[in-house]
């Protein structure tokens, strides 16, 4: 079994105090710390447009250093992150330097033996937003998965997670696993993308319980209660920051009747429907770029708009119960097939389905989460 090891760098994250002031450096920043892993190497990388080192693309920023790249991986939405949430991406050649670019998004979710064949590292550097369902722990985990059974080390760089300040929702049933949700633990988990990644290995969640060889390069100046506003969009459809601390309460809503705002310019801060009467706010979803096809395209919606509400440090289910009732009212079929997915297993459903409140809801996750605090402060790399 190969052994876990772990990259710190210079920066002693256990012996600093807590800096709120200073801004974050990430972990892709530091490229003089993590370099000597990389020269001399065959290097992949698993990137898209949030791969920036000082608003220059990693890929850039590497080659400029004299750094072998081999090919890049690229995960939903695509290299450049243009692409529709769902859409198929194919292979293709990146424009600018010729690197062959292949996707992690489809069918191929996880890197062949074939695809890592010259390579002697790969570099993980995308930035997450800290929930279950947003799709990049999947890939997270396929790449360490295939690394580990290839002898390939993984190297993340690590970035804040704007939703890290708090932990709250059901725990995933793996009964329910997809790729929207794989592992064990609650919709938003409160921890970047290098405390996940200990967590995959040290919870043995890849296949056959291998172990990847795993290196990371933390960020200073950071920790989980600090603010942070993301410099570019991380996919098409969280264009701000309110969208991005809205997202872990309102992605329920892709599996339901129910429009988040896709199709307009204020996704995932605006929820309706057609087939709601009590308007607080109306909007028509227009296919565009990252939503071709979006739901009730050309249709005026009926709902509520939360660009300016205060979001708190919750998944709120007020408006998703509320909203279920109307369609009751209505007999209107309210949730689809892909909910369950999203919820993690079927009982939060079922509780809507059979009138709970929210508390009485919340009450049922108390013991998962707490089991789950107590897991994830073993992995946890910054205050």
């Amino acid at each position: 079994m190969t052994l876990v090891i772990l990259f710190i760098s210079t920066f002693l994250f256990c012996c600093q105090p807590k800096q709120t002031t200073k801004d974050v450096i990430t972990g892709a920043a530091q490229v003089d710390h993590y370099i000597p892993l990389l020269e001399g190497k065959s290097v992949a990388l698993v990137a898209n447009q949030t791969s920036l080192v000082h608003q220059v693309h990693l890929v850039d920023t590497l080659l400029s250093r004299g750094i072998n790249i081999s090919k890049v991986f690229a995960p939903e939405h695509g290299f450049r992150g243009e692409a529709d949430a769902g859409a198929s991406i194919d292979n293709t050649i990146d424009t600018k330097t010729g690197l062959p670019i292949f996707s992690l998004y489809g069918k191929n979710k996880k890197p062949s033996k074939e695809f890592l064949e010259d390579v002697d590292i790969v570099v993980f550097d995308i930035q997450d937003v800290g929930a279950r369902f947003y799709t990049y722990i999947s890939t997270l985990h396929y790449v360490m998965e295939a690394c580990a059974e290839n002898s390939i080390p993984v190297l993340v760089l690590d970035r804040p997670n704007p939703n890290a300040h708090y932990v709250d929702g059901p725990i995933l049933d793996t009964a329910f696993k997809s790729f929207v949700g794989m592992h064990p633990i609650p919709i938003v988990h409160g921890m970047t993308m290098a405390e996940y990644a200990q967590m995959i290995n040290g919870e043995y969640w890849l296949k056959d319980s291998v172990k990847c060889e795993l290196y990371w390069q933390g960020m200073k100046n950071y920790d989980h209660q600090k603010s942070y506003n993301l410099p570019i969009k991380p996919s098409p459809n969280l264009p701000n920051s309110q969208s991005i601390a809205l997202y872990p309460t309102l992605c329920l809503f892709e599996g339901t009747d129910m429009s988040v705002g896709r199709g307009t310019s204020k996704q995932f801060q605006v929820i309706g429907s057609p087939k709601l009467d009590s308007c607080f706010y109306a909007f028509t979803p227009i296919s565009g770029q990252g939503a071709k096809y979006p739901k009730h395209e050309n249709k005026d919606c009926c709902g509520w708009d939360l660009r300016d509400i205060e979001v708190q440090n919750k998944v709120d289910l007020e408006y998703l119960i509320e909203s279920y009732r109307q369609y009751e009212e209505m007999d209107e079929r309210f949730f689809n097939s892909f909910f369950d997915k999203l919820a993690g297993s079927s009982q939060l459903r079922i509780q809507i389905e059979s009138g709970w409140t929210s508390d009485q809801i919340k009450e049922t996750w108390k013991d998962g989460l707490d089991a789950f605090k107590k897991k994830r402060q073993l992995y946890l790399i910054y205050p």
